[in-house]
């Protein structure tokens, strides 16, 4: 038998550049990793190059397209090397689907090509070579493009192939009347501010970046009250950008001591699974899922990083009149520290695939729109189980919280102090329902998933069903659910 591997070589196995190899080697951490955050950082650095001397008043909207685009499958390459090929498949197919296809049918085809090929791709990663181990994962920048892809495809459905009085506001402010080019099509998919780490955002404004009106279309629209703002130079996004970068480098410490310090391999262990009482493995669970997080914290806050670089991302005026660099942010890390529901912290956690969700998902189908969306968000994750028993313990989690907040909350609203206390009580029991719920999505296996739910007696699995079963529900109607159509909206302002 031959023998096996010294641990080192595991750094070296990659598709991507190896010329980083010795720095990898000097930090101990795999080499994948470390050209993803090489690759991020010169991103950084060619951002606010593009920004000021690739600016849109100096430079076509054709040469931006060019050179966002080039440096983008450059960064792809240099990361997966013959992997990126996937990507590039993916997104030829696709382009076809959008020039040939019907629009009333643009989005469906879109939508089955893309997650069908990351789905696969998911599985011959996986269950083919390895599980994974000692294969490079190319599935992120899979996950992003295929989240362009089909809001692209479902924005040029609702521009082309619906009535404009069927569209909510929201669809109706972002359906395309045109497709994209092919360049515009690339660059919204491969540009090198997100092609690595997202996040996903919308074609109109990507375009109304790279043409330079994507500050003044944000200022338009929350009615800025300078009204000769064309004359006026662009807000600065330095100082968000600085502001990020001091997060991004706090959740590296962070990653460095405290997610070393416990691994989610602590959630397996004989004392753990054997020896622990109740309440001590509920407190250990809640330190190890909080462990997780800063790895997290890092890649998304530096991809927003990237993108402020640039000069996109801007969302126009909060109300104190500042200026707010957020419309691509993924996370609000205070709000997801301090959330009091489940709803809460899902809605400030991987913030731009919660609207990806909600726009080709939750608001679109007739029936089931949260399993719909939970199973949704699972497959493209991918195949692990674990990730099949996140989602779908979150599912009866979801409704379980929704039917107490609807059933008892208006009994804690009389007086500051009890609003105090279930606040306190709401805090305690969504971070730990957070913490039970996600804990199989970083465990990945099936065997360890079920040690851990088994030492915890599923005691949020048994709670969450029998409030379901005793406690009433309001249902959400398709009223409730959708946005506001434009004649609603019409109708309202005719009243």
């Amino acid at each position: 038998m031959a023998a096996e591997p010294p641990p080192s070589s595991l750094s070296f196995r990659t598709t991507g550049s190896t010329c980083l190899h010795p720095l990898s080697e000097l930090l101990g951490i795999p080499l994948d990793q470390v050209n993803f955050v090489a690759c991020q950082l010169f991103a950084l650095f060619a951002a606010f190059w593009f920004r000021i001397y690739l600016h849109p008043g100096k430079t076509s909207s054709q040469v931006r397209h060019a050179f966002a685009t080039i440096l983008g499958i450059y960064f792809v390459i240099f990361c997966f090397g013959w992997y990126s090929v996937h990507l590039f498949v993916l997104v030829l197919m696709c382009y076809g689907i959008m020039v040939s296809a019907s629009v009333s049918n643009i989005h469906r085809y879109s939508f089955f090509v893309a997650m069908g090929y990351l789905t696969i791709c998911h599985i011959s990663r996986i269950y083919i070579f390895h599980y994974g181990i000692l294969t490079t994962d190319f599935s992120g920048p899979l996950m992003i493009v295929t989240q362009k892809i089909t809001t692209l495809a479902f924005q040029v459905h609702d521009g082309l192939g619906r009535r404009t009085e069927d569209l909510s506001a929201e669809q109706h402010r972002l359906a395309l009347k045109v497709k994209p080019s092919f360049l515009e099509y690339s660059s919204y998919l491969l540009n090198f501010m997100s092609v690595i780490a997202g996040p996903c955002n919308n074609f109109k404004d990507y375009v109304a970046f790279i043409e330079g009106r994507h500050i003044h279309m944000k200022l338009l629209e929350v009615n800025w009250k300078q009204k000769d703002f064309h004359s006026l130079p662009d807000p600065s996004p330095t100082g968000a950008v600085i502001h990020k970068l001091y997060v991004t480098l706090g959740s590296l410490l962070l990653f460095l001591t405290l997610t070393k310090s416990f691994p989610v391999t602590c959630l397996v262990d004989d004392w753990f699974v054997h020896e622990a009482n109740f309440l001590a493995r509920l407190c250990y669970l809640y330190v190890v899922m909080q462990a997780s997080k800063p790895k997290y914290y890092f890649a998304w806050t530096l991809a927003d990083a990237v993108n402020n670089a640039a000069g996109f991302g801007f969302s126009g005026v909060d109300k104190n009149g500042n200026f707010c660099w957020d419309l691509l942010s993924n996370l609000n890390i205070w709000k997801i520290e301090t959330a009091t529901s489940f709803k809460m912290y899902l809605e400030n956690w991987n913030i731009q695939t919660s609207t990806w969700l909600k726009c080709v998902c939750y608001e679109r189908v007739p029936w089931y729109p949260t399993v719909l969306t939970f199973i949704l968000s699972a497959l493209w994750h991918g195949v692990y189980p674990g990730y099949y028993f996140t989602f779908l313990t979150g599912v009866p989690v979801t409704l379980a919280a929704r039917a107490v907040r609807n059933n008892y909350r208006r009994y804690f609203l009389s007086s500051k102090a009890l609003k105090a206390v279930y606040d306190v009580a709401t805090w305690a029991a969504t971070q730990l329902a957070v913490s039970y719920t996600a804990a199989p999505f970083v465990m990945l296996a099936v065997e360890p998933t079920i040690s851990l739910y088994k030492s915890m007696y599923f005691y949020l699995h048994i709670v969450s069903l029998l409030i379901i079963l005793y406690l009433p529900i309001k249902p959400q109607t398709h009223i409730q659910r959708q946005p506001q159509t434009l004649n609603s909206v019409n109708k309202k302002k005719m009243d």
